[in-house]
């Protein structure tokens, strides 16, 4: 075997990757976004302006938010408009921090959603509520805000809605799906946070970490019309089989579907008239960044997608297919060849072990690579440097993998069944580690074949 090569190979698709995550920084997708001359605030990419605003017309300027990009975001708004600002909050994941001058940071629990969140998400809510007129509003939202921005609504507890989220999560529900459920047991999302700011003008910056940069789902859109509804939510639970869920939030959910809770927000309602939404960043620009830089290490190169969807261990057998594809007819690239793709597959958990969706994809398709030529790399990670509740962002995996795993007494299929990928890969030296990134638009996935 040519471990020289593979080195090489397992070197330029962290090179790749990491490259694919700088383009995406927060600080610098909203400084391009967003531009100051004077009393004009103009917003949009470049110099296309989508929309521009009178800072003459405001009396006040205001920061909110929630994400794991959110402080990055704050820190370019700040240097952009500086003492114009009069009080801001937001809340990120703990460590997703850096120092701001005019706006609090509430670190904060996520996936799981915690009482930190609560408190911040309220003290969030209780500064819109006071917004009038004269106010403008800057909401900085990226991937994780759902999570981070907990308020239950009515007498649903915080505790009942971190069963709810662990349930959602390990059926194997889709981001889209587990949001639904969010902007109808939380009074902070799906448009909810534009009724509060209501009639004050609101710019809503948006990282986007969802399959199709739908606003109304990322971050359960605390800005943006939800286009779900309470009947939308009964309907997954009851495709998933969630039966045992907490009686508050059943009677929630069957009062909403019977008109005896107001909906949240919809398109065409009056709070979002001064509301304008945009995104600033996506999967799409870190797949076309890293590209660029394979194409620099000699690869040719393929953007397969950046709504790449799906059962993890379903399309790790996809993309392992291609890499055999390459070796074997030099299709759809000829070597060497990277292939790319982005978006967010589901784990539906079965074990008890340890790991997350780029983690379980890398053991997965180690398994189905086993034994091929030793010219092929495959490298899956998240953007935001976590993958599930682990300090690893994915891994990066070649054709040995599974025999290194054996020669330490781990065999690779029984962790794969256990979800335990974090302990296989760590025993084989296979994770990848890039701690926090601040920022989060999905993940990226790598196939090199030399």
């Amino acid at each position: 075997m040519d471990d020289r090569l593979i080195r090489q190979m397992r070197s330029e698709a962290q090179v790749i990757f990491k490259c694919g995550v700088e383009a995406v920084d927060p600080y610098a997708a909203v400084k391009r976004f967003v531009l100051v001359n004077g009393s004009r605030l103009v917003l949009g990419p470049g110099s296309t302006a989508q929309a521009v605003v009178d800072l003459d017309r405001y009396d006040r300027v205001l920061v909110v938010g929630g994400g794991k990009a959110t402080a990055p975001m704050a820190k370019a708004i700040e240097d952009l408009l500086g003492e114009r600002i009069q009080a801001g909050i937001i809340n990120v994941k703990y460590g997703f921090i850096q120092p701001l001058r005019f706006t609090r940071i509430v670190e904060a629990g996520h996936p799981i959603p915690d009482q930190n969140g609560v408190e911040g998400a309220r003290a969030v809510l209780d500064l819109l509520s006071e917004a009038g007129e004269r106010d403008l509003v800057f909401s900085l939202i990226s991937g994780g805000g759902s999570a981070l921005l907990p308020q239950p609504i009515g007498p649903i507890t915080l505790a009942e809605k971190q069963e709810m989220t662990r349930k959602m999560l390990a059926c194997g529900a889709s981001i889209d799906e587990i949001n639904a459920l969010r902007k109808h047991i939380s009074s902070s999302k799906g448009g909810q946070m534009a009724r509060a700011a209501h009639p004050a003008t609101v710019v809503n910056l948006m990282l986007s970490d969802v399959v199709g940069d739908k606003m109304d789902v990322i971050a359960s859109g605390p800005f943006v019309p939800d286009r779900s509804t309470f009947d939308d939510v009964i309907q997954v639970l009851r495709k998933y089989g969630l039966k045992e869920i907490p009686e508050t939030v059943r009677d929630h959910l069957e009062a909403g579907a019977a008109k005896r809770v107001p909906e949240t927000p919809k398109p065409g309602d009056a709070v979002f008239r001064s509301v304008h939404n945009f995104v600033v960043g996506s999967n799409i620009l870190a797949l076309e960044a890293a590209a660029e830089r394979a194409k620099a290490l000699g690869y040719q190169t393929l953007i397969l997608s950046s709504m790449v969807e799906g059962e993890t261990r379903e399309v790790a057998l996809v993309h392992t297919a291609i890499a055999k594809e390459i070796l074997k007819t030099a299709r759809p690239l000829a070597p060497p060849a990277c292939v790319i793709s982005g978006g967010e597959t589901t784990v539906t958990i079965r074990g008890s072990g340890l790991g997350g969706r780029n983690q379980e994809f890398c053991l997965a398709a180690s398994l189905d690579i086993a034994g091929l030529e030793p010219r092929v790399v495959i490298l899956s990670g998240g953007t935001d440097g976590n993958d599930g509740p682990t300090d690893a962002a994915g891994g990066v995996v070649d054709p040995s993998t599974k025999r290194r795993g054996a020669d330490v007494g781990a065999a690779a299929m029984d962790y794969l069944q256990d979800n335990d990928a974090y302990h296989f890969l760590e025993k084989t030296g296979d994770l990848l580690i890039t701690g926090p990134t601040n920022t989060n638009v999905m993940d990226v996935r790598l196939i090199l074949v030399r």
